[in-house]
């Protein structure tokens, strides 16, 4: 793991959403706040963050983020479309620009044979584009699992703001 990375990512990220004067919000489960938290480690990083939600129980993404609850019977939380309705909740309430939610599985328990430990799936949402999401299957322990998503995140985030 390498939190230097996760720093520089998030300053590019940030630079970037500055010169467009955009906002940025993030949805996340089992990464528990740490987009957030790395995104809150740069500088000046209030200028363009300004909200972001932890909801780790499905009650919680039902009641804060929206989600519906034939999408979690359906699909379950860890899916693409369920990430898919958490950013769009999450742009939603937070009147950010750029969005990106995350849940899944990081471990060491909880896997299943069509979910195994390490499945993630992740959304991010420009306001007034179409959704984005993929899911996948990173290898390690849970910090292992937990940083790879973080690092994905942030770094599908960059360049979706530069391909837009």
């Amino acid at each position: 793991m390498n939190l230097e990375k996760l720093e520089s990512l998030s300053t590019e990220l940030g630079e970037l959403l500055t010169k467009r004067n955009l906002l940025f919000t993030t949805a996340e489960s089992c990464t528990g706040g740490w987009v957030g938290q790395s995104v809150t480690g740069v500088p000046g990083s209030s200028k363009w963050y300004g909200t972001g939600f932890i909801t780790y129980s499905n009650t919680a993404k039902i009641k804060v983020l929206g989600v519906n609850k034939e999408t979690l019977k359906n699909f379950g939380a860890v899916s693409e479309e369920v990430v898919s309705e958490m950013v769009e909740g999450a742009l939603s309430l937070s009147n950010s620009q750029l969005g990106v939610a995350i849940s899944g599985i990081a471990g060491p328990g909880g896997g299943t044979k069509e979910r195994p430990v390490g499945t993630v799936c992740i959304a991010w949402l420009i306001e007034g584009e179409k959704v984005n999401s993929t899911t996948k299957l990173f290898s390690g322990n849970r910090n292992e699992v937990r940083y790879a998503t973080v690092e994905c995140a942030l770094i599908n985030a960059i360049r979706l703001l530069k391909e837009n």
